[in-house]
């Protein structure tokens, strides 16, 4: 099986994250073989400085051809001055809606020999597994009109919260479909006590879930959500939600792994390729030294081996490599209590690699 991926490293740790699953795939690739061609293209403040635009035409061009993308992280600090239509951030919102990627899906799941890492109480994240499903090309990120105007004779600035039916069916169906293949069960996350708009979310929720009489439906309003995340997560499975809302839930769930570096992510439409990337940011911070935890973007290969190339055994073989990796107590500076004796994204890598080549018995 030959397939081609679209790397965009991005900006910071972006680049060392995407490199290290570069080489997971390689691994991936000799063991079960397979067949991956790499071709590498710009996005985020990089692309700016070079061809003054956070998503080039050719990084557009060279997506669209792949089977799939894998992606770093963009932004950082170099880059905050510049007017919204420059900023890194606009190369990923354009990426999504150019190649109709309205389902982000975020696992959080616990980790044995991680739960000391959790600022939560051990016996409430243990055996924590979440599927965050996050409408992600509508809402207020995309809604017109977003301006600055005069308001009362003061300066004022409006943003727009939209969403048309349609949209919010087709994201409710895929986690629905998600839930099929777990417990059945889905929360559908709104503020429908104030807003318009959640309340069509919820109208909308209850008119899908008529197609689905073997999953159970559940609306939580967002702020009881939150609440829900951090005080008994172990009860939620597939929870399905706007794009600002499901943004904010995701990062506050990271808390139950102890750390961003740890949570993959799937960008995903009706037809064109998906995109896979790490939830965290770019760290400009420790870019170049070696530091960064490459897991939730060696995850998020784990993600595009199952959905983009039908390759279950080979993702399942990846995520039980992570696992035995962190149970060696080969830790990554984000997750070591030792920082002076954390494992390097080298050597955090490489021993993946080792674990797959075992598994796979090559």
């Amino acid at each position: 099986m030959e397939k081609k991926i679209a790397i965009l490293p991005g900006d910071g740790i972006g680049r060392e994250v995407v490199e290290a699953a570069a080489q997971v795939l390689k691994q991936i690739e000799a063991s079960f073989d397979h067949s991956f061609t790499f071709e590498y293209a710009d996005i985020g403040g990089g692309a700016v400085d070079d061809y003054d635009d956070p998503l080039p035409a050719h990084t557009l061009d060279i997506c669209k051809r792949s089977d799939a993308i894998l992606l770093g992280a963009v932004g950082g600090p170099a880059w905050d001055h510049l007017p919204g239509e420059k900023r890194p951030e606009k190369g990923l919102l354009r990426i999504r809606k150019e190649l109709g990627l309205f389902a982000n899906l975020r696992p959080v799941r616990s980790f044995k020999s991680l739960l000391h890492s959790s600022p939560l109480r051990e016996e409430v994240i243990d055996g924590v597994d979440v599927m965050i499903v996050r409408e992600l090309t509508g809402g207020l990120y995309f809604g017109e009109p977003r301006e600055r105007r005069t308001i009362d004779g003061e300066e004022a600035a409006v943003d727009t919260l939209v969403y048309k039916k349609s949209e919010i069916r087709r994201i409710v169906q895929q986690a629905f479909e998600i839930a099929r293949l777990r417990t059945q069960k889905v929360i559908s996350v709104d503020k429908a006590n104030v807003l318009e708009s959640s309340r069509l979310w919820r109208e909308t929720a209850e008119e899908t879930a008529k197609d689905y009489p073997d999953v159970e439906l559940e609306h939580m309003l967002v702020d009881n959500a939150a609440m829900q995340i951090m005080y008994d997560p172990k009860k939620l499975d597939v929870i399905v939600t706007e794009n600002m809302f499901g943004d904010i839930l995701s990062d506050e769930a990271s808390m139950l792994t102890g750390s961003l570096g740890m949570l993959p992510s799937a960008s995903m439409g009706s037809e064109k390729p998906a995109l896979y990337e790490p939830v965290h940011g770019s760290a400009p911070d420790i870019a170049g030294q070696g530091t960064a935890n490459p897991l939730a973007t060696i995850a998020s290969s784990a993600m595009m081996l199952k959905y983009s190339f039908g390759l279950q055994r080979e993702s399942d073989v990846v995520e039980e490599a992570i696992e035995q990796v962190l149970s060696e107590g080969l830790l990554p500076a984000d997750l070591s209590r030792d920082k002076t004796s954390a494992a390097s994204t080298e050597e955090v890598t490489k021993a993946v690699c080792t674990h797959i080549a075992r598994l796979a018995g090559k």
